[in-house]
């Protein structure tokens, strides 16, 4: 065999060896093409989580996302996920839907699949407390915890008196707010119990960051040609309240800010925060205001500037993270 011959084998040969780990990478893990093909992808930090339409509009319209030129976005299990740049800052984002069911879902592949070492959220709430927050400020809160979860109690009647919890009525009833149990595994402490919660805590060193980079932070007043009547905060140390309904009656929002000192409602930051938590991650949670419970609900243009006000306090707060860049050779 002449050594020509010999050199057209041996590249074949490893053409073939190449195909097959290749195929099989691909196999073990749809995202592997993306993942090797650019090396900023493969080591992406920072995720970067909303629910709606009006969050995505405000980061499409600050003009600081860039898409990846070569892999803009990749689709797993019925989401998008979008990598590029945020002001020069490495981010993928996901657009989760509402509920929070899909927003753990969104978080938990995004975790799983992206190498990123952790959660900032940003989305929209209502406020509780109306002399803390109103429309147009950002929360940053210390926690946020799951306040749709009821335990029911037991039907039983006595005397022929019906007794359901009194009918859930808040004052003297006796159905209680649930708590929210996760399981982590403490490498240090394998036999440790699961941690049962009702809070759950934003992660320290991002929140103490976050106080530190939002401090002189403008946000925006105005909107088109409606402008809101006040100038807008960042207001810190808030707790946060989640539920799969929106909180629209004030005596309920009363109820939640009497008992359990929170200041806003939605329908997401818990599930960040559980599932963010569950990983051992770090987190962060940025809730613009655009209603009031209780009162009438904010038009398009208040809701959108709560929107871009908690877009611009995560923006700002990402590009305060320094961030390894990786050398592309």
């Amino acid at each position: 065999m002449s050594s020509i011959n010999l050199a057209v084998l041996l590249v074949l040969g490893l053409l073939l060896v190449t195909a097959q780990q290749s195929m099989q990478m691909s196999l073990r893990n749809p995202t592997a093409e993306i993942e090797t093909s650019n090396c900023k992808i493969a080591f992406l930090r920072l995720g970067l989580v909303f629910t709606s339409d009006n969050n995505e509009k405000a980061l499409l319209d600050s003009g600081l996302y860039e898409p990846d030129s070569e892999n803009p976005s990749v689709d797993i299990a019925g989401r998008r996920f979008h990598i590029g740049t945020l002001n020069n800052s490495l981010i993928i984002y996901v657009k989760t839907g509402s509920h929070s069911v899909n927003v753990a879902t969104a978080v938990q592949i995004l975790l799983l699949r992206f190498r990123t070492s952790g959660i900032i959220f940003f989305g929209s709430s209502g406020s509780l407390d109306e002399k803390m927050l109103v429309p147009g400020d950002v929360a940053v809160p210390k926690a946020v915890a799951f306040t749709g979860v009821w335990e029911w109690k037991k039907f039983r009647s006595e005397e022929g008196k019906l007794v359901f919890g009194d009918f859930n009525y808040p004052e003297n009833g006796e159905n209680l707010l649930g708590t929210v149990e996760y399981e982590t595994i403490n490498m240090f402490s394998p036999n440790e119990a699961p941690k049962k919660v009702f809070w759950l805590p934003i992660t320290t060193s991002w929140y103490n960051a976050a106080t530190k980079a939002l401090k002189d932070l403008k946000l925006r007043q105005c909107y088109s040609d409606e402008c809101l009547p006040g100038k807008p905060k960042v207001v810190f140390g808030s707790k946060g309240s989640t539920s799969d309904f929106y909180v629209r009656n004030k005596a309920y929002g009363d109820f939640l800010n009497d008992n359990f000192n929170a200041t806003t409602a939605d329908t997401a930051s818990a599930s960040v925060a559980l599932t963010s938590l569950s990983n051992e991650k770090l987190f962060v949670v940025f809730e613009g205001v655009s209603n009031v419970a209780g009162k009438t609900s904010s038009d398009s243009g208040v809701s959108y500037l709560a929107s871009y006000n908690a877009f611009l306090a995560a923006t700002k707060f990402i590009n305060s993270i320094p961030t390894p860049r990786l050398a592309c050779e």
